[in-house]
């Protein structure tokens, strides 16, 4: 081979290795710098507060073990429910801070394991592949104490008379200190587990669980599973961004948008199943709407003048099941949005609007 030859294929040599640098780097900015659904590795949300109050107004009273009961719930109440409730498995998940609590996102299609009578959650996480972001889930089982991915515990309503509870204006998930729009992707879900006549033993009320399959089944005339999805009619820019690009989702506003309907998972992802994070695989999602959605609120939030009908008690004790939790495939749930604050406040009445 002639020198010139030698010299013109290094030169290509050169040219192939730099064209290939340059790919490979380009496809680290893409996959660095994209807008990405739920979080990326080590990313969370952390809970300032919690407060779940009661209006003490005809005669409805509150409890955390069955056994005592007050118009008012502290946080103190809930983790210390263990003492007196020995079945009891409320997670409030507590950070290295120990006033503040941490998540990351999960989701759910509000389906019940009848033999926990607990809502199946799901864990997801992003998988940066060269053709694209992939999805994998894992099924989070919540455990009592101050660890876990979201916020559940239980609740027993009492009232002396056949009653309509709803929720009030002061029931919402608000931002704690500078927003990043992660409450534009919280939910709350509320299961019936059942009822106990007036003098019920408390052991009695206490292992009451749902027998129903279905989530949307009636029982004692509440559907058994309420998913409230907060701040529908909001998004952040990175939200609109990611509801186009990676949900295919137009005609998105940061304000005064329509509620976006969701599809949330229901199965665990394993990474070899190579699932797209928009995919709506039936294998793996489920669509999430009424009549399960029973509450969708604008950021203005429950009006004052028009609590939301929630329950209709018996005359005597209900357990009620309360979750709270980022929703993984809400558009809002983004890197953006992650090490957002949030107020999650939680207030029933007997009364349907403000005295």
């Amino acid at each position: 081979m002639s020198t010139k030859s030698k010299k013109r294929n290094k030169k290509n040599r050169r040219r192939a290795i730099l064209i290939a640098f340059l790919l490979m780097l380009l496809v680290g900015v893409v996959l660095g710098t994209g807008t990405y659904a739920w979080f990326t590795a080590n990313k969370t949300v952390t809970v300032k507060d919690i407060t779940v109050n009661v209006a003490a107004s005809n005669g409805l009273q509150i409890s955390a073990d069955a056994i005592t009961f007050k118009t008012v719930l502290s946080n103190d109440d809930l983790t210390g429910a263990a003492s007196t409730y020995t079945g009891s498995v409320n997670q409030i998940p507590k950070s290295t801070n120990e006033e503040d609590h941490s998540m990351v996102p999960v989701s759910t299609i509000g389906q019940v394991d009848t033999s926990t009578g607990f809502m199946n959650m799901y864990k997801g996480e992003i998988v940066g592949k060269e053709a694209g972001n992939i999805l994998t889930a894992a099924k989070t089982t919540e455990t009592r104490g101050t660890t876990g991915d979201f916020i559940v515990f239980d609740v027993f309503l009492q009232v002396t008379t056949d009653s309509t509870v709803y929720l009030t204006s002061n029931s919402k998930v608000q931002a704690d200190g500078t927003s990043t729009g992660i409450e534009n992707a919280a939910r709350m879900a509320f299961i019936y587990e059942g009822y106990g006549a007036m003098g019920s033993a408390s052991g009695t009320l206490q292992a009451l669980k749902t027998a129903a399959t279905n989530s949307t089944d009636k029982v004692d005339g509440n559907q058994v599973v309420q998913i409230w999805e907060l701040n529908n009619d909001v998004h952040t820019a990175a939200g609109v961004t990611n509801a186009t690009t990676v949900y295919g989702k137009s005609n998105v506003t940061t304000t005064g948008s329509a509620p976006l309907d969701y599809v949330g998972v229901k199965a665990p992802i394993a990474e070899a199943a190579a699932i797209p994070v928009a995919s709506t695989s039936a294998d793996y999602f489920s669509a999430v709407a009424n009549p399960l959605l029973f509450l969708s609120t604008p950021k203005s939030g429950i009006p004052s003048n028009a609590y939301a009908k929630i329950f209709t008690l018996k005359a005597g004790v209900s357990k009620i099941r309360v979750y709270m939790w980022v929703e993984g495939q809400d558009v809002d749930c983004e890197n953006n949005a992650s090490g957002g604050s949030l107020t999650y406040s939680l207030q029933f009445s007997l009364l349907d609007k403000a005295e």
